[in-house]
């Protein structure tokens, strides 16, 4: 049963360990980890498969989430978040690295396809829909013929890590608004970049 007064998930994509702490894959914990010292609390193991924190951000009630399994097994963990707070797809925000923008670029939508990303793609077979939000963060387009793969586990690079921090910010201001002001609003004051 859904719980239409169910708490927003906000799950932040990844893959665990201390080796992809600084990749470009990882945006989404980095930015998870932002919103977590925004509430005030610390991530704890649960038993859905991920690193949880339930609390409060900007007055509105949120889970975030960051699924302890690697990026192409997101889906389970998440499904099993959504089921223990009674949350519908409706109620579920995904932040994660988008190749197809430029480093930084901040995009907000509803539903769509995966573009390749495997942790979406788990995460939709998982739910059964594609349906759920998502806030897409820019880390840009591999160099030469890299293959896309290599440069997403690859660390964020010297002029990217001397902004990283602004940005991550940025993108954790542009989940709160989405929370508190809707898609529409959001989208308006983070995509003008």
């Amino acid at each position: 049963m859904v719980d239409t007064d169910a708490p927003m998930i906000v799950v932040g994509l990844g893959n665990p360990g201390p080796q992809y702490e600084g990749n470009r894959h990882n945006i989404g914990f980095l930015v998870a980890d932002e919103l977590a010292a925004r509430v005030g609390g610390r991530f704890k193991a649960h038993k859905a498969g991920a690193e949880v924190l339930e609390g409060r951000l900007s007055g509105a009630r949120v889970v975030l989430v960051k699924p302890r399994s690697f990026m192409n097994l997101s889906g389970g963990p998440v499904a099993g978040a959504m089921k223990f707070f009674k949350a519908g797809p409706d109620r579920l925000a995904v932040v994660h690295d988008e190749l197809d923008l430029p480093f930084g670029a901040l995009r907000l939508k509803l539903g769509g396809g995966d573009n390749g990303h495997n942790g979406l793609r788990s995460i939709t077979k998982s739910l059964g829909t594609k349906d759920y939000y998502r806030v897409r963060f820019g880390i840009d387009r591999p160099p030469g013929r890299m293959d896309p793969a290599d440069y997403v586990l690859r660390d964020f690079g010297t002029l990217e890590r001397k902004e990283l921090a602004f940005e991550i910010d940025r993108c954790a201001d542009a989940v709160e608004a989405l929370l508190t002001q809707g898609l529409e609003a959001a989208q308006n004051s983070f995509h003008a970049n």
